[in-house]
């Protein structure tokens, strides 16, 4: 008898849908470099920095721990994120309002599952936000922030769209310094917006997972302006270089409670808790001291420095581009080239993204992978690709005061000052 394959039906909500745009071109930048191609990786947001070597130590102490925590996650780990947040943004909080999760993205998943609204989200925006609230079926407004703003939500823009329907329950997500475009908000800035969301009632998500990159260490949370309405997301993922770790940070308000446990309920449910050696870690690292605090201003340092040049050499090359204040992303525009690309047959994001890489080696991401028109002519690049430890060790090695000129950065960060200059070159050809 003839065997038939049973018929698999997808949810709706996931069929068509291809892997993170992130995750998918690390993963084909890395085979193009198993078949023998020079590939340089400005594609995956990944720090270049070390774990630093303290919080290394914690974990060596903490390898042994092997038993299932709490699903909120370790009473010391949350005591120790509350009072970092008391440190670094003046909030009076308590580890009774921290969740701790294996990674802030899988938060902000249960956040959109358990809280029913409409997730908005200012584009150019991270590539995962709006996957995962189709995945779960909630609306998406996506509101297209202009390139004169610098990529910024206006508190004119969250009005008008509040103002469409009063009563709607809404998620705001508010992610700065931003991926994908390195830009940050004025504090008076964030002030009005606070004042909008707190007249519309907006929860507030505030991903400020790259707040201790910000290239002078001027960070400043909303949930100053907004402490009553906003959930700050945070982990050690990008200041920490500890990516793989998967550990993530929600800090609410204490009147938010109630969407705390209800998270809480279906982590239960879910991911029961978080890897108990990472926690245990973390607590170092959310404590800082003087080492900590060191390897942040030299990782700052590079990452200013490095940023600005990337900034300076594609604007004097004729591209559009806004000056990065925090993280490791521009957000390149290529539209004063597109009478020459078109003759070369490229029209759109995807096919400019994919002629640099066949051209030139350069993996960048199209602009359409962070929300914006295909058409449009933007893309991300994430300038990390280089040995962050060995240019930790320059930087300590030159001094407090000393500048991180040109040589520098070309000698210690060679792939993303090459990857720009071919860039550029190609753009410009």
């Amino acid at each position: 008898m003839a065997r038939t394959t049973p018929q698999i039906n997808l949810n709706l909500n996931v069929r068509g849908m291809q892997a993170s745009a992130t995750v998918a071109i690390n993963e084909r930048s890395n085979s193009l470099i198993a078949q023998g191609r020079e590939v340089l990786k400005l594609g995956l947001g990944q720090s270049p920095f070390p774990v630093p070597e303290p919080v290394v130590e914690a974990l060596r102490r903490n390898a042994h721990e092997k038993d299932y925590l709490p699903v909120k996650g370790l009473a010391a780990l949350r005591d120790a994120v509350a009072d970092y947040h008391s440190r670094s943004n003046g909030l009076v909080r308590t580890g009774e309002d921290v969740l701790i999760g294996p990674g802030s993205k899988e938060l902000m998943f249960l956040l959109q599952l358990v809280f029913y609204g409409d997730l908005v989200i200012p584009t150019p925006a991270w590539v995962s936000y709006a996957p995962q609230a189709r995945i779960i079926g909630r609306q998406v407004r996506l509101v297209s922030t202009r390139q004169e703003d610098d990529w910024r939500l206006s508190p004119e823009q969250l009005a008008a769209l509040c103002e469409e329907d009063p009563g709607r329950p809404r998620i705001l997500i508010l992610n700065y310094p931003s991926n994908p475009t390195g830009a940050t908000f004025r504090v008076d800035e964030l002030r009005a917006l606070a004042r909008v969301a707190a007249q519309h009632r907006v929860v507030m998500l505030s991903d400020e997972i790259y707040g201790e990159v910000h290239h002078k260490g001027q960070h400043v949370s909303i949930a100053r302006f907004y402490p009553e309405g906003t959930i700050i997301s945070a982990g050690l993922s990008k200041w920490c270089g500890a990516g793989g770790w998967r550990l993530g940070t929600f800090l609410f308000p204490p009147t938010m409670r109630w969407l705390l446990d209800a998270m809480a309920a279906a982590a239960s449910e879910t991911f029961t808790s978080t890897s108990a050696p990472i926690q245990h870690a973390a607590v170092t690292a959310f404590r800082g001291g003087e080492e900590i605090e060191e390897y942040l201003q030299r990782s700052r340092r590079v990452l200013g420095a490095l940023g600005r040049w990337c900034h300076r050499r594609l604007t004097e090359g004729g591209l559009r581009c806004c000056k990065p204040s925090g993280g490791f992303y521009l957000f390149p525009d290529f539209s004063t080239r597109a009478s020459a690309l078109a003759a070369r047959g490229i029209d759109d994001s995807v096919g400019l993204c994919e002629r640099l890489l066949e051209d030139t080696g350069v993996a960048i991401l199209p602009g359409s992978c962070f929300g914006r028109d295909v058409r449009e002519l933007t893309a991300r690049l994430a300038y990390v690709d280089f040995d962050g430890e060995a240019a930790l060790h320059a930087v300590a090695a030159l001094g407090k005061d000393a500048p991180l000129d040109d040589a520098f950065l070309r000698r210690h960060c060679a792939k993303v000052t090459k990857a720009i200059d071919r860039m550029v070159e190609w753009a410009s050809d």
